[in-house]
């Protein structure tokens, strides 16, 4: 897996390089993305690439490192060179509006993956994940694990850049669905992370220090894991589903190791974004735009909760089962 991500990040960066497109003549669409950071990002870009190809439609390709400027820059090329359509995943909600006014300047179609944009009044598709109801459903099932439990827990959420909608939505799908069980958990730590492993880590650790009994975690991304995983170990309380002192843990994207620890047993539920569902209609959205046809304004990915009881059934439509 490593491998394949290093690989990926090779071939991208090369491309940059060399301004390569996997098709230079004919339709072409520009496809950025602010970062590569994550398992979620490479499976994302190169499940876009993929629905290119299967479409006869070539690519250009961008990363901009976390930069937003960079980004705009990037985007601006691709304008440049004439691309037909663009699809992006941008830094934030309000650094996409300049990239969205550009491409509706040059009658350029663009799609924005995965982020909803601050409102503004552009010509853009929106494909997104329904990240309110996908952790809400997620949350609902961890805390239906401790009620059968019968007795009380303490509980932890790791939030997102709160800059970022998707952390803000994620949070308050936790929020409501704890609402009807505070007579049976109490949460006792709120650990900001700002998508950083580093302030992950060090946020569940202290969290578990003032507060040792913490049994029950939520964490608003799957690429937080290792820190979770690692700051458990430390204090002795990583135990698989069945043990006496297992803290009850949930998750929020459906990657690979995500999947490895609902196979292992440690894992209780994961909420699932359909990457290849929000791959496909982002491009293919932009290509039905070209052709003048009707696309609706916001395309949403229902996704769907992952556990124990239904691993078996929807394991193949995970997409961290095959990353």
């Amino acid at each position: 897996m490593l491998f394949r991500y290093y690989w990926s990040l090779l071939v991208i960066v090369g491309c940059l390089t060399a301004g390569c497109a996997a098709k230079e003549e004919g339709t072409v669409i520009g496809i950025s993305f602010e970062t590569l950071q994550t398992e979620y990002w490479v499976a994302s870009i190169e499940a876009m690439k993929s629905v290119c190809e299967e479409n006869g439609v070539g690519y250009l390709e961008a990363v901009a490192n976390g930069d937003a400027n960079r980004q705009f820059e990037q985007v601006n090329n691709f304008i440049s060179r004439g691309v037909d359509g663009i699809v992006i995943a941008p830094k934030d909600a309000h650094t996409v509006i300049p990239i969205i006014k550009a491409a509706n300047r040059a009658g350029i179609p663009i799609a924005i993956y995965n982020r909803l944009p601050a409102e503004n009044e552009g010509d853009y598709i929106t494909v997104v994940a329904d990240n309110y109801e996908i952790s809400r459903n997620t949350v609902e099932y961890m805390a239906e694990v401790a009620r059968e439990s019968g007795k009380k827990h303490k509980a932890m959420i790791l939030i997102g850049d709160l800059g970022d909608i998707n952390a803000v939505n994620r949070r308050r799908g936790f929020d409501d669905a704890l609402a009807a069980h505070k007579d049976l958990i109490e949460v006792v730590a709120e650990v900001p992370t700002e998508w950083n492993q580093e302030k992950a880590l060090a946020g569940v650790t202290n969290a578990l220090q003032v507060n040792p009994d913490i049994d029950f975690i939520f964490s608003s991304s799957d690429f937080l894991f290792p820190s979770v995983v690692s700051a458990l170990k430390n204090a002795d309380k990583y135990h698989p589903i069945g043990h006496p002192d297992h803290v009850i843990l949930g998750g929020f994207d459906g990657d690979a190791m995500a999947y490895r620890m609902l196979r292992e047993k440690y894992l209780d539920a994961d909420g699932v974004q359909d990457v290849f569902f929000e791959c496909q209609e982002s491009v293919l959205a932009v290509i039905r735009k070209m052709r003048e046809e009707q696309v609706p304004d916001l395309i949403v990915d229902p996704g769907f909760v992952i556990h124990q009881q239904n691993l078996e059934q929807k394991a193949e439509s995970m997409w961290g089962a095959s990353f």
